[in-house]
């Protein structure tokens, strides 16, 4: 067993049994990451949305469905403080009916205080501060 996958099975085992301390983080460990359609994302991104747009948009938007989800790619690094992310995009059914690109980023180990998984996500046209840079570049 290389140094590489003893430090990947150590802190996939250390994250997983500490995921219930994380509160209201993603559910997602280590790197073993969901698909990106699964249930758990698309509600967590969707619920998010919400929240984004009742505190900092206010523009009364939800969104409706995500759909056509996609691989972008998966991208592990070849050393071990490398980052596991997953970059995924689809289409946002908003409650204006209107259809927008949404991309999403899922990355390992990066939740609160390392607990956990992190997921930042773009809707493109709806990022009026450019958190995620021109047209969510960071997130693509």
């Amino acid at each position: 067993m290389t140094m590489k996958s003893l430090f990947l099975a150590v802190t996939t085992a250390f994250s997983m049994s500490l995921a219930s301390y994380a509160g209201p983080a993603l559910a997602f460990t280590g790197g073993n990451f969901p698909s990106c359609d699964a249930p758990q994302v698309l509600s967590y991104i969707q619920k998010r949305f919400v929240w984004t747009d009742t505190h900092l948009l206010k523009r009364g938007l939800a969104i409706d469905s995500i759909t056509r989800t996609q691989r972008n790619r998966v991208k592990y690094g070849d050393q071990y403080w490398s980052i596991p992310r997953l970059y995924c995009h689809g289409t946002a059914h908003m409650n204006d009916g209107h259809k927008r690109t949404i991309w999403w980023l899922i990355e390992g180990g990066m939740g609160f205080a390392g607990l956990g998984d992190n997921l930042e996500f773009c809707i493109d046209g709806l990022d009026p501060f450019k958190v995620h840079g021109a047209w969510c570049r960071s997130v693509r």
